[in-house]
């Protein structure tokens, strides 16, 4: 068989497609499992949808769900996987806060240590 650039250039555009359909697959698959605002039953429903019917139910699923807001992201891990801390700020930025705090008597020397630990893990 002989492969001229037009044939090359079609199997490139149809793998990227195919890569791409895979990978909203899978992204839709494991965003429903995430989410915490769904019942089991939704969830169920979803999954068999994008089963089913592949491409009518991702498509479906990406165009119907909410957005994800900045807390959930934390809570899932979304920012470094410090779920809690704030997602612009290091373990350094937080300590320094808590020093300014401990100093200006806002909190306790336990408080400190407690919430000193949290920021370090």
């Amino acid at each position: 068989m002989e492969w001229n650039f037009g044939d090359i250039l079609w199997t490139m555009l149809a793998f990227f497609f195919w890569f791409t359909f895979v990978w909203l697959f899978i992204a839709a698959i494991s965003d429903v499992f995430r989410r915490r605002d769904l019942s089991g039953w939704a969830k169920a429903g979803w999954i068999l949808l994008v089963v089913v019917l592949p491409l009518f139910g991702v498509i479906a699923y990406m165009v119907s769900r909410p957005p994800v807001v900045e807390d959930e992201l934390v809570m899932m891990g979304g920012y470094g996987g410090r779920s809690g801390a704030d997602p612009r700020k290091s373990s350094a930025d937080e300590i320094a806060t808590l020093v300014d705090l401990r100093e200006k008597g806002a909190i306790s020397a336990d408080e400190y240590e407690h919430l000193k630990q949290r920021a370090l893990v």
